[in-house]
C-alpha cells in the first residue's frame, strides 16, 4: 500500500514536469537555435534563478552531500564555500560573457572561443573536450534518479527500470522545448524541495533526537572528528585542499557550460547580476541534508550506501505520501540539470561541429537536437554496461574543466593571447590534471590538482604568447556593455 501510494504521487507529478517542459514551448520558434539553446536570450530574473537553482541543487544535493557528511563530515562544506565564491566571481564574469555572446550571436564556450580566435578547429576541439568532462555529470544525474526512485517506491521500482524513467522523461520535453523547459520544471522543482526540506529539517531531528539541541549535542560528543578538517578517516581534505578545491571550483563555475548556458539566456546583463545577488540565498538549503548526514551517522549507523542516509531517515518517519513528494523533488533535482548538460552538449556539437559546415548550417537546431539525445542515450547505455567508466572519469571533470579558463575568458581581455599559446596550455593543463588524479596524487600536498594544472596551463600561456604574441582586432575582445547594448 505505501508503495502504491507514493509511486502513484511520483507519477502524477513526472506527468506534470513533462506537461511543463512541452508547454513552454507553446508559441515559440520550433526552427531556431537561439530559442532552443538559450531560450531567446529573454529570461527575466526569476527564470534564470530558478534555472540556475536547478543546476547547483542537483540530486548530488539530496544524496551526495549527506552520504560525504555521513562518512566524512565538515569537508562538504567546500560546497557550499566554492558556490559562495562563484556566485561572486559570476556577479563580474555573467555580465562579461553575456555582452560578448549577445554582440556576436554566441551560443555557448565552443563559440566563444572560435569566434575569438577566429578558429573554428579551436571551437570543434573545445567541443569535444566540454564534452567528454560533461558527459559524467549525465550518468550521475541518471544514477542518482535511480537511487531515489528506488527508495522511494519501497524497492518496487529497480534501479534499471528507474535509469530508463530518468532518460525517457528528461528528453520528452527537452528535445522540443529547450532551456526553457528545463527552466518551466525548475519552477517545480524549486517550489518542492524548498517546502520539503523545510519539513524534513523539522520532522526528522524532532523524531530521531527530540529536538535540535540533542541532536546537535549527540553530534558533537560522539562525531567530534567529523567537525574539524580533514574530517573522520584518513581523506587527505585538510585545510589546503578546502581551500583550494573552493577557489578552483567557484572560478571555474563562472564558465562551466551549464552556467553559461544560463548568463546567456539572460535578457541582459542586469537579470546576470540579480542572480548573483540572490542565488547564495537559495545555497542556505545545502546546510539541511548537510546536517541531516551528520545526523544519520548516528541514527542510522552501518549503511553500505551512505548516499541513502537522507532517504532512510525520511522512510523511517514520513508517510508514503509525503516520501513521494521528497523522492519527486529529488527526481526533478535530477532531471532538471541532465537536461541542461545534454542541451549544452547537443548545442555545441551543432554549431561547432556538425552545423559549422555551410551546408549544414541552417540545420543546427535538429542537430544539436539529435547529438542531446544521443549524449543522453550513451550515458545511460554505460550506466547499464558499465557503470563506474563515466563516473570514475567524473573525479577529473572539474579539474580538467578548469583548463578551459584561460582560452574562454583571459582570451575575451588580452589580445597577445594568441591560439597557439590557448592550446598549448590547454593541453599541458589537461595533461598535467589527468596524470596526477588517475596516480592518486589529488590532492598532491594537500592541494586540489586541478588547481596546479591551472597554474602549469598558464604559465605556458605565458610563456607562448611571449615568444609569439598576437595582435588581436579590438572587434574581437571583449567590449563595454554600453557598445553591445547600443548596437
Amino acid at each position: 500500500m505505501n508503495a502504491a501510494v507514493s509511486i502513484g504521487i511520483l507519477a502524477a507529478f513526472l506527468v506534470l514536469a513533462v506537461a511543463l517542459g512541452l508547454y513552454s514551448a507553446r508559441g515559440r520558434d520550433r526552427k531556431a537555435l537561439t530559442e532552443w539553446s538559450v531560450g531567446g536570450r529573454s529570461f527575466g530574473t526569476v527564470f534564470v534563478w530558478v534555472l540556475m537553482a536547478g543546476e547547483t541543487y542537483t540530486s548530488f544535493s539530496f544524496l551526495g552531500a549527506a552520504g560525504w557528511s555521513y562518512d566524512k563530515g565538515v569537508p562538504i562544506f567546500y560546497l557550499v564555500a566554492y558556490l559562495a565564491i562563484g556566485f561572486a566571481v559570476g556577479y563580474v564574469v555573467g555580465p562579461l560573457l553575456w555582452t560578448y555572446a549577445h554582440r556576436h550571436g554566441l551560443h555557448n564556450i565552443s563559440d566563444i572561443v572560435a569566434h575569438r580566435f577566429a578558429s573554428p578547429a579551436l571551437g570543434a576541439g573545445i567541443a569535444v573536450l566540454a564534452t567528454v568532462f560533461l558527459l559524467p555529470y549525465i550518468q550521475v544525474q541518471i544514477t542518482g534518479m535511480g537511487v531515489v526512485v528506488a527508495e522511494v517506491s519501497y524497492g518496487a521500482i529497480g534501479l534499471g527500470l528507474a535509469y530508463f524513467l530518468a532518460f525517457l522523461i528528461t528528453e520528452a520535453f527537452l528535445v522540443v522545448s529547450g532551456l526553457r523547459g528545463s527552466a518551466w520544471v525548475s519552477v517545480l522543482k524549486d517550489l518542492l524541495v524548498v517546502v520539503l526540506m523545510v519539513v524534513i529539517f523539522v520532522i526528522v531531528p524532532l523524531h530521531f533526537f527530540d529536538g535540535y539541541g540533542q541532536m546537535f549535542a549527540k553530534i558533537t560528543e560522539h562525531r567530534a572528528q567529523w567537525l574539524t578538517l580533514p574530517g573522520h578517516g584518513d581523506t587527505g581534505l585538510g585545510i589546503g585542499w578546502f581551500v583550494s578545491t573552493s577557489v578552483l571550483n567557484g572560478v571555474v563555475i563562472a564558465i562551466f557550460p551549464t552556467t553559461v548556458a544560463g548568463s546567456l539566456a539572460a535578457a541582459n546583463p542586469q537579470v546576470v547580476r540579480r542572480n548573483a545577488i540572490f542565488m547564495p540565498f537559495y545555497q542556505i538549503l545545502l546546510f539541511i541534508p548537510i546536517l541531516l548526514g551528520f545526523a544519520a551517522s548516528l541514527a542510522v549507523p552501518g549503511l553500505g550506501n551512505s548516499d541513502l542516509s537522507l532517504f532512510r531517515m525520511a522512510a523511517d518517519v514520513l508517510p508514503s505520501w509525503l516520501l513521494g513528494l521528497l523522492g519527486v523533488a529529488g527526481t526533478l533535482s535530477a532531471i532538471v540539470p541532465m537536461a541542461v548538460f545534454m542541451l549544452v552538449i547537443g548545442t555545441m556539437w551543432g554549431r561547432s561541429i556538425l552545423g559549422a559546415h555551410p551546408r549544414t548550417a541552417n540545420r543546427q537546431r535538429p542537430l544539436a537536437q539529435l547529438v542531446a539525445f544521443l549524449a543522453g542515450a550513451i550515458a545511460l547505455l554505460l550506466t547499464y554496461i558499465w557503470p563506474n567508466a563515466l563516473v570514475r572519469l567524473s573525479v577529473v571533470s572539474y579539474e580538467g574543466l578548469a583548463q578551459l579558463l584561460p582560452a574562454v575568458l583571459l582570451a575575451l581581455l588580452w589580445r597577445r593571447m594568441s591560439a597557439a599559446a590557448a592550446v598549448s596550455g590547454l593541453t599541458v593543463g589537461v595533461v598535467f590534471t589527468c596524470v596526477l588524479v588517475f596516480t592518486g596524487n589529488d590532492p598532491i600536498a594537500g592541494i586540489n590538482a586541478g588547481l596546479l594544472g591551472l597554474a602549469a596551463n598558464l604559465l605556458v600561456v605565458l610563456a607562448v604568447t611571449a615568444i609569439r604574441p598576437a595582435n588581436t582586432p579590438p572587434e574581437l575582445l571583449a567590449q563595454p556593455e554600453t557598445v553591445t547594448l547600443k548596437q
